[in-house]
């Protein structure tokens, strides 16, 4: 078994190299060539939860388990909000060959998945980016999104002042061709954006759709279980809404949930899995006026393929520490 840590994960794992990956995991998950049980959640004390999300692939063929932890307290203790490990197995023996930092691992394929639908549905001249949230997310998703389209205006919103600030700065350092500019207010933050992420912790919606234009593509991320929503239900509805997995996205996406239960919409509502768009079997963006959101709840095989990729390009460049159960 090689045991590999969170920086073994983060050279491993670069932003190019993950969003190919993940979308190579997305296109297999909607050829039907992956098994992914609905994640199971349970409380792990007030706020915090704890996941256990297990699948299978066949290309690659492997299998594993993600157990990840949401403590949504971390970040002001100058800790991930995210924690975990995750398991890689082989399938001939079904030995286990690989423990990995679950942390990065989630942070860094959630982000690439955002930037896989926003490749398949933004428009590709999209260069004004609205983030929602100043956390570890927003981080990656700007490291993502900056990958994959042509930004040069980068807006912030946040609950605190202090956070937005501080994520603008550390944009400033890292993209110095960026126009940056941060706040609290997140109505103006995505006035006339072109691609609008939410990344937030938020239980109730922060984003109305009349607030947005006509044109942009939305990630809508933070809220991961079906008590939490980002987005209130007149988004849903101007949207042309894609999910990652259709069996999640109607079991856990909460405004989805909400909205079919009380009958505002149906399942035909959501129009396709990202996967379906990447193989070219459902069109995505069908007008430039169009407004797209991505509904992502992240799916085990997102993880499988990422922990492979680590697993295999830790042999190459002699990363990570082997050792025996």
């Amino acid at each position: 078994m090689i045991v590999l840590s969170r920086e073994d994960v983060a050279a491993l794992l670069p932003p190019e190299t993950a969003i190919d990956v993940v979308a190579g995991a997305m296109s297999a998950t909607s050829r039907g060539e992956a098994e992914l049980p609905l994640r199971s959640i349970m409380s792990a004390g007030g706020p915090n939860k704890m996941g256990i999300m297990p699948g299978m692939m066949r290309n690659p063929p492997c299998y594993g388990v993600k157990l990840v932890s949401l403590f949504p307290g971390n970040t002001a203790a100058g800790y991930s909000s995210h924690q975990g490990a995750m398991v890689l197995f082989e399938p001939e023996h079904g030995t286990a060959v690989a423990l990995m930092d679950g942390g990065p691992l989630t942070a860094l394929r959630t982000a690439a998945a955002s930037a896989v639908a926003t490749r398949a549905l933004a428009r590709e001249n999209s260069s004004v980016l609205a983030m929602i949230g100043a956390g570890e997310q927003a981080r990656h998703h700007l490291d993502a999104i900056i990958a994959i389209r042509p930004i040069t205006e980068l807006r912030i919103a946040s609950r605190t002042g202090k956070s937005a600030t501080g994520f603008a700065e550390h944009a400033r350092t890292t993209y110095p061709h960026l126009t940056v500019t941060c706040g609290t207010d997140v109505r103006s933050a995505v006035r006339d954006a072109d691609i609008v992420c939410t990344v937030t912790n938020a239980p109730a919606p922060i984003l109305q759709g009349a607030w947005i234009a006509p044109g942009t593509h939305l990630n809508v991320v933070g809220a991961s279980i079906p008590s939490k929503r980002e987005v209130a239900d007149d988004m849903v509805l101007r949207a042309q809404v894609f999910a990652d997995y259709r069996r999640s996205t109607f079991a856990q996406a909460g405004e989805i949930v909400d909205m079919i239960k009380a009958g505002a919409i149906g399942e035909d509502h959501v129009l396709a899995e990202i996967g379906e768009v990447l193989n070219g079997t459902v069109p995505g963006r069908t007008e430039g006026a169009a407004i797209t959101l991505y509904r992502s709840l992240g799916i085990a095989a997102q993880d499988i393929a990422c922990a492979h990729h680590c697993w295999q390009a830790a042999k190459r460049a002699g990363r990570g520490v082997e050792t025996r159960l």
